[in-house]
């Protein structure tokens, strides 16, 4: 249930810069009304000057295309524009469009998406507390490589915290609940089919989080949720990012999973659980 894939700043990796699609950037550039003209070039300003100041270069770095401004998707709005940054980075790691080992910069991601520096480094900020990127001094952020090792030890985790879970909510949880799951897995199966690995990570997520939601402990949903994103990003040296039949095929589990659940077929929902996460190592 993982390991799909955009920056639009929202792929594959390999030694040549990352080719950054626009079709997925969900962060639209922002509309300049003189106030926020005026705000922005000073939020320019200081971006130039942190920038001079930490000796983050830009020439080095890779082109990135300009975010395609969608008419049908609301104007970013200040207070909302962190995490939507955030979102769309996260979601270009999971496609591969941040290559690890590459180096970015805040004033240049900064520039595509149509905003100051400042909000894209607290974005890259929270993207080194989760260990995506490593902050590299006077440069930038460093996208972390990983390798099939991390993947099995974050796949042998992931078990050992849901299948136990899944398991005693087989047996408690009535059949209603669990059809109400079925949306979900529904949309995470038009994303496999569509092949979209960025947003099948996402249809993924919430089947898992919708599931263990209903355990009733939210540090469990936190820790968990924490792990599978970091079991979608890319790997270094790793096997070529899982297509559109393996996307297809580990939707497929979600609505097997579904069935056995509704129907508290409780020997099938372990060997179904199980075999799911076996997948992963």
């Amino acid at each position: 249930m993982e390991q799909a894939g955009s920056l639009g700043a929202r792929g594959s990796t390999g030694s040549a810069a990352p080719d950054i699609r626009t079709a997925s950037v969900r962060v639209p550039a922002q509309a300049r009304p003189a106030d926020v003209e005026r705000e922005r070039g000073v939020a320019s300003d200081e971006s130039r000057s942190v920038s001079g100041a930490r000796g983050e270069h830009t020439h080095s770095e890779p082109p990135i295309p300009h975010p395609r401004v969608e008419t049908a998707r609301p104007v970013v709005q200040r207070a909302s524009v962190r995490g939507q940054i955030l979102d769309a980075l996260r979601t270009a790691l999971v496609a591969g469009e941040l290559a690890p080992g590459q180096v970015y910069s805040a004033p240049v991601l900064g520039e595509r998406f149509g905003v100051s520096a400042t909000p894209v480094r607290e974005a890259m900020q929270q993207l080194a507390l989760e260990g995506a990127v490593e902050v590299v001094p006077n440069r930038g952020f460093r996208v972390v490589r990983r390798g099939t090792r991390e993947l099995a030890e974050l796949a042998e985790i992931r078990a050992l915290l849901e299948v136990p879970v899944v398991l005693r909510l087989a047996r408690t949880v009535p059949a209603a609940r669990w059809a109400e799951l079925r949306p979900l897995a529904e949309a995470a199966a038009r994303a496999a089919s569509a092949g979209c690995r960025a947003t099948y990570a996402e249809c993924d997520r919430a089947f898992h989080h919708a599931i263990l939601a209903l355990a009733g402990n939210d540090q469990l949903v936190q820790i968990a949720d924490d792990l599978h994103r970091r079991a979608q990003w890319p790997l270094v040296g790793g096997p070529v990012p899982r297509g559109r039949a393996d996307l297809m095929a580990d939707a497929a589990e979600h609505i097997a999973l579904l069935d056995a659940l509704t129907a508290q077929d409780l020997p099938l929902v372990q060997s179904l659980v199980r075999e799911h996460f076996a997948d992963r190592t």
